[in-house]
């Protein structure tokens, strides 16, 4: 049963969320309403996934997915950030520092509910409207020169990379590549390691900045 922090400075909102998740069947091990609140929280309970709200007062919702995200002890939560401001800086800021989803609040509660589950099984969601401009502003960059740490990674993985970045699951980068779902995993793992990367997400984004995926090609 995956369990969840339910953060948002609104009580309505926090406690609907809550009542939410409880109905589908999720463990909501807490419910905090700041960003300090929510770091403190997520330290003591260890849940499976952090519902973040953005703007709290005192420390906001990116400021405590960096904390959190830094100082968790291994596995550390996936933080799904849940809020009404469909902002370009909050959406690249979140998925760097290591957040695995990114979802406005308007979002239909079965999707919110499916969104929990698949960043808790390690695979990242973005909104479509962020999709979508998260690629044209990577369009709107100029070209990128791949950054040294890549040379440090072997053919296979910087095809995983690759993969990864143009948004593939795991089963879907075995088919590709003809070998196991732990192979990749493998890979994955091992391209995180040595790009000091902690989430899908950061794969995703690095791989674009990088120049290594480029929007629109396969």
């Amino acid at each position: 049963m995956i369990s969840v922090l339910v953060v948002d400075d609104q009580v309505l909102i926090r406690a609907g969320l809550a009542a939410l998740l409880r109905a589908a069947g999720f463990t909501v091990v807490g419910e905090a309403a700041d960003g300090e609140e929510a770091v403190r929280q997520a330290a003591e309970v260890k849940p499976d996934v952090v519902l973040m709200d953005i703007r709290m007062p005192g420390m906001d919702g990116i400021r405590a997915t960096e904390r959190i995200l830094s100082t968790a002890e291994p596995p550390a939560p996936k933080v799904l950030i849940l809020t009404t401001f469909d902002l370009d800086e909050y959406v690249y800021n979140a998925l760097r520092l290591g957040a695995s989803g990114f979802l406005l609040k308007d979002t239909l509660p079965e999707r919110l509910i499916a969104a929990i589950q698949t960043v808790a099984s390690g695979d990242i969601l973005l909104a479509p409207t962020a999709t979508r401009r998260l690629i044209e502003a990577f369009t709107k960059q100029p070209e990128a020169a791949p950054p040294p740490e890549l040379s440090s990674l072997t053919a296979r993985e910087l095809q995983v990379l690759r993969l990864v970045g143009h948004a593939l699951s795991n089963k879907e980068i075995a088919e590709r590549m003809s070998v196991s779902e732990s192979t990749v995993k493998t890979h994955l793992n091992r391209v995180m390691g040595k790009l000091g990367l902690t989430s899908r997400a950061q794969v995703v984004v690095l791989s674009y900045d990088s120049g290594l995926v480029k929007p629109g090609r396969r």
